[in-house]
């Protein structure tokens, strides 16, 4: 490939040819971190109430978006006046240069208060291009590439700011095509929240269902349910209303994995898609060890063939008593937490499991809950599909639209 095709994007705004341009970093953008001796200690961290200045960390920068939680950290007004060259405000790129975020970077859009910065990032202004067009160019796959081959350290890697500002980026010739980009990532961006949101929205809300149509520690009744209901609910042993097939589960490396149509479940969810199947009919998969949130254990109701490894227990309600989409629901309720055992990989045993007390009414009013339950669970993962959909849309235009 020539040189002038390699500064050519694959797929580009009708009526732009030209190649772009390739420059340094540090070229065309100023590049400020927190100098040494202007570090800040314990006794410089205040609250907000007291006066404190928002600092930004790296745990503000979420998928390449500015966040501003409730898990901030605010110095003292003196130590934000003495270093003016990293006061940060809209328009301005934040950049990780130190920790396991490393090269991740947003845009600052709606700040409405005095900001600075902690001794892990680096502030990016431009002067010479668009910050909207660079904050997108530094997401794509060539500075990734770059902030890996640059960093230094082990546990706790690190770039330089010297070797920042050596990173290669290509920049349009055409204003008209900076703009351009802009706009698109900018509308794409926007989807994306707008989905997201509605999806946080589901969820909490599923949240709020579950605790009303299932009744609080201590009672035996819920707060709602379904008309025509009002015996008090039962407390039983999982194992008195479930059975357990985990003599059935056949973990398989992924190099010897055969590409299939069947999901293939591990303690988190569906790894990888194989063919044949370990388990057929309507099942619920809890966690064995390796699970990713322990507040909010894997839990989830599977129907049809599927293939299970060694990580996940697999229960299926025993059918005269119980119904399987309402028994993922009732174990979801379960503080695991507390019952693990274990240190960096803690695991559920299956004696613990199967003697968890569940809360369990009629079985027809199982049926009524579950189903319900499921109908917000097929929205939750609608959404959720958009929102990949769209991830997945905005990573291939970063790959195609850039060089």
């Amino acid at each position: 490939m020539s040189e002038e095709k390699a500064k050519i994007p694959a797929i580009r705004f009708k009526g732009f040819t030209d190649a772009w341009e390739q420059r340094k970093l540090g070229d065309v953008a100023a590049i400020n971190g927190r100098i040494g001796f202007r570090g800040y200690t314990q006794k410089d961290i205040i609250t907000k109430e007291c006066g404190g200045i928002l600092t930004f960390s790296p745990t503000n920068i979420v998928e390449n978006q500015l966040s501003i939680g409730s898990k901030n950290t605010y110095i003292t007004r003196n130590k934000y006046d003495e270093s003016p060259e990293i006061q940060v405000h809209n328009g301005d790129i934040l950049f990780v240069k130190t920790g396991s975020t490393l090269g991740k970077s947003a845009l600052i859009k709606g700040l409405m208060e005095e900001a600075t910065l902690n001794p892990q990032v680096v502030v990016v202004r431009s002067n010479y291009v668009d910050n909207g067009f660079l904050s997108i160019a530094l997401t794509t796959e060539s500075i990734l590439k770059q902030v890996n081959s640059a960093k230094i350290g082990g546990a706790v890697p690190t770039l330089t700011e010297t070797r920042i500002k050596d990173f290669s980026v290509k920049i349009p010739i055409s204003i008209d095509e900076v703009k351009g980009i802009i706009k698109l990532f900018s509308e794409l961006d926007c989807l994306i929240t707008l989905h997201q949101r509605k999806l946080d929205l589901l969820k909490e809300m599923k949240k709020t269902l579950l605790s009303m149509l299932f009744p609080k520690n201590g009672s035996s009744i819920p707060e709602v349910r379904f008309a025509g209901f009002t015996d008090a609910w039962e407390q039983r042993k999982l194992g008195d209303v479930a059975n357990r097939y985990d003599n059935l589960r056949i973990p398989i490396t992924a190099n010897l994995r055969v590409s299939g149509q069947t999901p293939y479940y591990g303690a988190n969810g569906i790894q990888d898609y194989v063919e044949g199947y370990t388990h057929e009919g309507k099942f619920v998969l809890v966690a064995e060890d390796g699970a990713n949130d322990l507040k909010n254990y894997p839990v989830r109701y599977v129907e049809g063939r599927i293939w299970v490894n060694n990580h996940a227990h697999v229960l299926q309600a025993k059918a005269e008593s119980f119904d399987n989409r309402f028994l993922a629901n009732t174990i979801l309720r379960v503080n695991f937490e507390s019952i693990l055992v274990g240190g960096s990989r803690a695991k559920l045993n299956s004696a613990t499991l199967m003697s968890i007390q569940v809360s369990t009414p009629e079985k027809s009013e199982q049926i009524k809950t579950g189903n319900f339950v499921y109908c917000v669970d097929r929205l939750i993962t609608l959404h959720q599909r958009k929102v990949d959909i769209l991830k997945d849309m905005k990573k291939t235009l970063l790959k195609e639209m850039f060089v």
